[in-house]
């Protein structure tokens, strides 16, 4: 979701202007939330990493 279209309830004027600070707030809120590994922990992606590094070593295996 983008905020360039969203109304704040506390001051009714576009969240992306920044009026007030809940829009400011809510603003930096939904930036953050863009990058969609923003809430991936490390532990997590190291996970993913060696998941993946593991089908990378199995379909080499296969293929050889």
């Amino acid at each position: 979701m983008t905020y360039d279209r969203l109304v704040c309830a506390n001051c009714a004027g576009p969240v992306s202007e920044g009026r007030c600070r809940v829009c400011r707030a809510s603003r930096e809120r939904l930036q953050q939330q863009e990058n969609p590994f923003a809430g991936l922990t490390p532990m997590t992606l190291i996970a993913l990493l060696t998941v993946l590094i593991a089908a990378v070593a199995l379909l080499a295996h296969q293929t050889a």
